[in-house]
């Protein structure tokens, strides 16, 4: 038959749980001793009777098994310290964050109120001295404007005076370029006739057509009627009249 179920409480009779004390105490470093063995593991047990003796077992040595326990619990503190730093650095930075993020809003609200109090807006509850503050600083605001906006046009004059002095400085150098050129490839002799001249070379050749036109027109007539005086007739000289044939040739 096997052994029946024992139940787990306080042992009233002394010398009874004196007796339970010594065998589970035996049979507790025996397994602790097999879990070394069998494990490669490192085993310690204390165990501290009721009437305050001491019983302990270790495979690798006590001393060295506290050591290892204490460096062992002082890395886990400080794992759990570590953890709990950085809970709360985080915790620190959203509650920053949201100090930020606040303290914006705020600023938005302040510099939206200064805003449409500057455009002459929301000035019912403002007294004298704000009113005052707010217009010495659309004054100072004003002068700024104005400062900056002269200080823009100079850097514009300026600008402009730099491009009008290299527009010129471009210019001379292509004028003395020209001249250079002009220098290398002087003028021929060949003079090119003016407009005007052109002009009365034109008249001249016309005034030419036109005599031998009223020579020709003599010519027929001369010999329709048989007579030599009709070129004097027209009011034509007889210089004329003799070089009509050349330049009729000429123009054919």
């Amino acid at each position: 038959m096997g052994r029946g179920k024992i139940e787990i409480k306080r042992i009233d009779n002394a010398s009874s749980r004196q007796v339970t004390f010594s065998k589970r105490r035996t049979g507790l470093f025996k397994k602790a001793q097999e879990l070394s063995i069998l494990c490669d593991a490192e085993v310690a047990v204390i165990v501290f009777s009721n009437t305050g003796k001491l019983f302990e077992f270790s495979n690798s040595g006590m001393k060295r098994t506290l050591s290892r326990y204490n460096k062992s619990l002082g890395s886990a503190d400080a794992a759990v310290a570590e953890s709990k730093t950085q809970e709360d650095s985080k915790m620190v930075e959203i509650l920053r964050e949201e100090i930020t993020k606040l303290e914006t809003k705020q600023l938005n609200i302040t510099y939206l109120c200064d805003y449409r109090q500057l455009l002459g807006k929301d000035l019912t509850g403002l007294g004298v001295k704000e009113l005052q503050n707010l217009e010495q600083q659309l004054n100072e605001g004003l002068l700024s404007v104005k400062a900056r906006k002269e200080e823009l046009l100079m850097e514009q004059l300026e600008q402009s005076r730099v491009q009008e002095q290299r527009v010129m400085l471009e210019n001379e150098t292509l004028r003395r370029q020209i001249e250079e050129l002009r220098c290398l490839f002087p003028q021929s002799e060949h003079v090119v006739p003016s407009f005007l001249q052109y002009q009365r070379t034109e008249r001249k050749n016309s005034l030419v057509n036109t005599g031998t036109r009223c020579l020709n027109l003599a010519d027929n007539c001369g010999n329709e009627k048989g007579s030599s005086d009709s070129a004097f007739h027209l009011g034509l000289s007889a210089g004329v009249q003799e070089e009509g044939p050349q330049e009729r040739n000429l123009f054919k």
